[in-house]
């Protein structure tokens, strides 16, 4: 066995990790009396299923349109689509000044329906990929899900517990995070390399502009603590939800990964483009 292939069995076992501990991380937070008062606001809670789960991937499959040469590349945009929001995201909506309640429902939503829209979305989507709806499904379950509702219900049962375990799990989770963002570029540099002088950067800068600017845009009738949350939440990406139904598919397109893996920088540069281009709106 190589170099890259203990590299790759290390990086799905610490990608197990990053993204439980992540979910959990974020259950042993949620505070559900101020999440509910975000998933009571119908107008809140269309936008963000409008934006995460319909205009998003759409938004996503047309500029792969343009992308005829480079469908792992395509592949990788269209699974990045259809799951919004990065952990790290109530980091940048303080610093937006923006409703915390609002985001606790927001990362609620949009993790039960990456779980819910991404199998259903993806064999429609994504030609030539051969993965079923439950290969898909059962990753994101158990990666998302169920770590999710473990952190919940600790956070219910014992909010003393919860408050005592979380920064334990937050550390652990960081550890796992970086070793899974050093591995995937120890195991797919070439690509990254290879794929600098393509389109892959400017189509990515495009798509998160346009999320960006446009969800917080069009969210009428929301104040800015909470038209931030959308901007911010969609400028962003759960990549390891992204990476899950390649390595769930019987062929793994390496520059598939690739593109997941190079929007990092991207996404945690656009929260910050939000905060400039909206923070003026924000109240003093």
């Amino acid at each position: 066995m190589g170099f890259i292939e203990i590299c790759t069995i290390v990086m799905k076992i610490s990608l197990v990790f990053f993204m439980a501990g992540n979910l959990m991380d974020m259950g042993l937070r949620l505070n559900l009396p101020d999440a509910i008062k975000g998933l009571r606001d119908i107008k809140f809670v269309t936008y963000t299923l409008l934006w995460g789960f319909v205009l998003g991937p759409a938004i996503a499959y047309g500029i792969t349109l343009f992308m005829p040469k480079d469908e792992p590349l395509a592949v990788g945009l269209i699974l990045m689509s259809l799951a919004p929001c990065a952990p790290f995201v109530p980091i940048f909506v303080t610093k937006a000044k923006g409703d915390l309640g609002y985001t606790a429902a927001y990362m609620f939503l949009v993790a039960i329906g990456t779980i819910i829209f991404m199998p259903i979305a993806v064999p429609f989507l994504v030609k030539g990929l051969t993965v079923t709806a439950w290969a898909i499904a059962r990753p994101l379950i158990i990666m998302i899900l169920i770590p999710l509702l473990i952190g919940m219900a600790i956070r219910r049962f014992s909010a003393k517990t919860a408050d005592k375990i979380q920064p334990a799990v937050k550390k652990i989770t960081m550890v796992f995070t970086i070793l899974v963002f050093v591995l995937l570029i120890a195991i797919y540099y070439k690509g990254i390399v290879s794929i600098m002088g393509s389109l892959a950067i400017a189509t990515q800068l495009i798509y998160f502009f346009i999320l960006t600017a446009l969800s917080y845009l069009t969210a009428f009738g929301l104040k800015h603590e909470q038209k931030i949350v959308l901007s911010i939440g969609n400028s962003t990406r759960n990549l390891g939800a992204a990476v899950a139904p390649l390595f769930a598919a019987t062929a793994i397109a390496p520059d598939a990964i690739v593109m997941v893996v190079l929007s990092l920088p991207v996404m945690v540069l656009f929260p910050f483009i939000a905060i400039k281009m909206f923070g003026k709106n924000a109240k003093a």
